[in-house]
């Protein structure tokens, strides 16, 4: 809980792994390991390794009784039940069926950055870039799911708190996952409900968006349907599943989780491809300039993953920086595990990986695993053939945690993916964007999902 309250969990964690090995003991009966080869058996889709009460904190109470959430149920077949109707919609298919609603935003957050930074007198102010980048990406999920953007971009602040709230709330989501019989004391408390703050705002915004769709009383534009109307149809077709309380509670999650997590993504990508000039510069030899204002289009998302040093620039991001950088606690099921050192861990324990520390594995990602180097995704055509590094994509594909893994894998992991791509193409070739102090470093809070500050930009019109 000290480490978690200081924000520098993940770096204290993997610190002890270079001291300790790959299993280090970080409660009397919990177990954090960085043993790759492992990932498959813990996160697979048998769910025999159940999540445990840490999930429990980002639950919600109604009328006295605690309402879990996709994220924060425990028991694989609830969880499946409430899954398999929106599955779906979800996928990669499903997501594209959205990219319209993604390319409005886009649109206008170009608008606002030629507004705020780069047009006439304002083309001197300092950007702070993550804080744009998290105005984009909950302007993004408002859009896709309701068809409506919150306001942000359109406010260039955070005009109603939740912003602030919803760091809030991970604070505390996270400090009560080291010792769960809190959350019961202070946000699930039957008698007086002592914290955290709550999602009022959204959850509001959630409820009135579903009773005027459900009236009719929204005048969005059926031809481009939204997240909310494929959970109508979905509540429609699996009525025995699917009610109002499930709808509000994935649009809470969509909310709550979506932006961060992918704001997370977009702002490491940046900051140290422009604290590396030789990446900044190969992404805009690669990425052709976009030369007309009036005709703008975002970057589609088919034309952004042909992009090869744009990928593995993301990819180096998810790796290097993961949104979630917290053990992902499973219960060790009935037969044990076993471990490649010879060791057992009995039933009923708890293990568990960081996707930190799995990222950064000297044996997977080589002796420079704690630098940022996106060529790593690349093949390097003088030292192997083309099947050694298939092999190796192999092994780094294998380990990769950033969403999660198995049964649980992160369900927005398709919808955060299609935003990077296109935003970051986007960005790329329409400015030319520069650190205001080249040497000033950013701020980071690791609360579940590690937060970051003090992106200081300068944008203007790349010729």
């Amino acid at each position: 809980m000290y480490h978690v309250r200081r924000g520098n969990y993940h770096i204290v964690i993997h610190e002890l792994h270079k001291k300790y090995g790959p299993v280090v003991r970080i409660a009397p009966n919990v177990l954090d390991l960085d043993i790759p080869e492992l990932i498959k058996t813990v996160y697979n889709t048998k769910e025999n390794f159940v999540k445990t009460e840490f999930y429990h904190g980002s639950s919600a109470v109604n009328n006295g009784k605690i309402i879990y959430n996709l994220f924060s149920e425990c028991k694989p077949e609830v969880h499946s039940a409430q899954k398999r109707p929106i599955s779906k919609y979800f996928s990669l298919n499903g997501i594209l069926t959205l990219e319209p609603h993604i390319d409005n935003v886009i649109r206008y957050f170009c608008q606002r950055l030629d507004e705020r930074f780069v047009d006439g007198s304002n083309s001197s102010e300092i950007c702070d870039l993550g804080e744009w980048i998290t105005y984009y990406t909950w302007d993004v999920v408002g859009q896709a799911t309701f068809s409506q953007p919150i306001g942000y971009l359109e406010k260039g602040y955070d005009f109603d708190g939740t912003l602030k709230t919803a760091n809030i709330a991970m604070d505390y989501f996270t400090m009560v996952g080291q010792m769960p019989i809190l959350d019961h004391l202070l946000d699930k408390n039957p008698v007086y409900r002592l914290g955290p703050p709550s999602f009022g705002t959204i959850t509001n915004i959630s409820i009135q968006h579903l009773v005027d769709r459900l009236q009719g009383n929204d005048d969005h534009d059926s031809e481009k349907p939204d997240f909310l109307d494929k959970f109508i149809q979905a509540k429609e077709s699996f009525p025995d599943v699917v009610d109002d309380t499930l709808i509000i509670s994935v649009l809470m999650v969509l909310m709550i989780a979506g932006a961060d997590t992918t704001a997370i993504t977009l702002n490491t990508a940046l900051y140290y491809s422009l604290r590396q000039p030789s990446i900044w510069e190969r992404l805009r030899s690669e990425i052709p300039t976009h030369h007309s204002k009036t005709l703008f289009s975002a970057t589609s998302y088919k034309n952004s993953r042909n992009f090869p040093y744009l990928n593995a620039v993301i990819r180096e991001a998810l790796r290097y920086h993961p949104g979630v950088a917290m053990l992902l606690e499973r219960y060790v099921p009935k037969e044990g595990l076993n471990l490649p050192d010879g060791g057992h861990v009995p039933a009923g324990c708890v293990v568990g990986m960081n996707p930190y520390v799995v990222g950064r594995n000297v044996s997977v990602y080589g002796e420079d695993a704690d630098t940022f180097r996106p060529e790593r995704w690349l093949r390097d055509e003088e030292l192997e053939t083309e099947e050694e590094f298939q092999q190796r994509l192999h092994l780094m594909n294998n380990t990769d945690l950033s969403f999660g893994g198995g049964s649980r894998i992160c369900i927005g992991k398709h919808l955060a993916l299609v935003e990077v791509y296109k935003v970051l193409a986007t960005l790329i070739s329409r400015y030319d964007i520069s650190f205001v102090d080249p040497n000033r470093e950013w701020k980071t809070h690791n609360s579940f999902f590690v937060r970051q500050s003090g992106i200081e930009v300068k944008f203007s019109s790349r010729t």
